[in-house]
């Protein structure tokens, strides 16, 4: 049996390495995301989150474990996700800039065609960002490839006034929660 990421995030294999889960390998779903109409931010999170990993999931052995995830930022009953401009990088920015938002993670586990899918939240908070901050990250690159276009564990630190919850959700894989699916799932980490 491997356990399967069904991820092409950088920092999710980062984070499943750290872990040293065994017999990892990174199968990144490839489909389109189409969020569910009028989900809340839970249920937004573990439909996207399941259909990436139903999608790799058919491509593997039955007795495989597959993940898939999905992060949002949800600010005002609307969802960020990643950027695809810098001016759109720009208006996340100013959005969250000296306020409080919330990251949510979606994680579903599938093995022989049985699915179970959980979400995590956390609260972050911003300082007041100047515009001149704000121009000078989106140089960077670093929100370009991030929900909300900012990273908690780069240069985005210098933005986070304060996370309350899961730090790890907010660089996309509740590593705790991860961790206790897993483990009923037969998959003991420590």
């Amino acid at each position: 049996m491997h356990i399967i990421l069904a991820s092409s995030s950088p920092r999710r294999k980062e984070l499943m390495e750290m872990l040293e889960v065994p017999n990892l390998k990174i199968i990144p779903a490839r489909g389109e995301e189409i969020p569910p109409e009028h989900a809340g931010p839970g249920e937004l999170v573990m439909a996207l989150s399941a259909a990436k990993a139903r999608e790799v999931a058919a491509r593997c052995e039955p007795e495989d474990l597959v993940i898939g995830a999905d992060t949002i930022v949800w600010v005002d009953g609307h969802a960020f996700g990643k950027p695809h401009t810098g001016e759109e990088a720009a208006a996340m920015l100013r959005r969250l800039s000296g306020d409080t938002h919330e990251v949510y993670t979606g994680v579903t586990l599938i093995r022989n065609g049985q699915a179970v899918s959980e979400y995590e939240r956390s609260r972050v908070r911003f300082r007041p960002l100047s515009e001149e901050e704000i121009a000078d990250y989106i140089l960077t690159g670093e929100p370009m490839d991030k929900a909300g276009a900012y990273g908690a564990q780069g240069k985005g630190a210098l933005l986070v006034e304060s996370i309350e919850g899961d730090f790890f959700n907010v660089m996309g894989l509740p590593v705790c929660r991860l961790g206790q699916m897993l483990k009923k799932q037969g998959v003991k980490i420590l």
